[in-house]
């Protein structure tokens, strides 16, 4: 709990500097919160409807580090709507009882929906985020979560 508190509480600071919001139904870079797990979440656009997305998770005793390549695509014609999918590897550091200090690498995928609410500067996401470890206590795990980020 006090890792979620910190990791929000240097979002808010950092959010309060930004300038340029944006306020279109597109974004260029995204920085926010991902629930389930607690995470930090900070996408960036690298062109032609292609987004780098880093992810800090704070979870089982640790932290994991996850990046993502997506490719986005209109979805339904509805202005700001759009759905993706990706691929991309994590790295986690965790000291649990099923893990016991362990250092973890692991692929993931991502399938989800974004919307970028046109006037606001908020983007929200909702997707699944398979991933397999591999060392001590590897395997698959298939969660996801729902973002809220400030966009710029």
């Amino acid at each position: 709990m006090k890792t979620i508190i910190l990791s929000i509480s240097i979002l808010i600071i950092s959010v309060q500097g930004l300038k340029a919001q944006d306020m279109t139904d597109s974004y260029s870079f995204a920085i926010g919160v991902k629930m389930f797990p607690g995470s930090i979440t900070a996408k960036k656009s690298i062109g032609d409807s292609k987004y780098f997305e880093g992810i800090g998770a704070f979870w089982n005793k640790g932290f994991r580090a996850t990046g993502l390549y997506e490719v986005h695509a209109d979805m339904m014609n509805i202005s700001g709507l759009r759905w993706y999918y990706g691929a991309g590897a994590h790295l986690g550091f965790y000291n649990s009882n099923n893990y016991n200090g362990s250092t973890l690498v692991g692929v993931d995928g991502v399938l989800g929906l974004d919307y970028k609410i046109k006037n606001a500067p908020l983007n929200l996401s909702l997707d699944w985020q398979p991933s397999f470890e591999f060392g001590n206590g590897a395997g698959f795990e298939g969660w996801g979560g729902f973002s809220v980020r400030f966009t710029l």
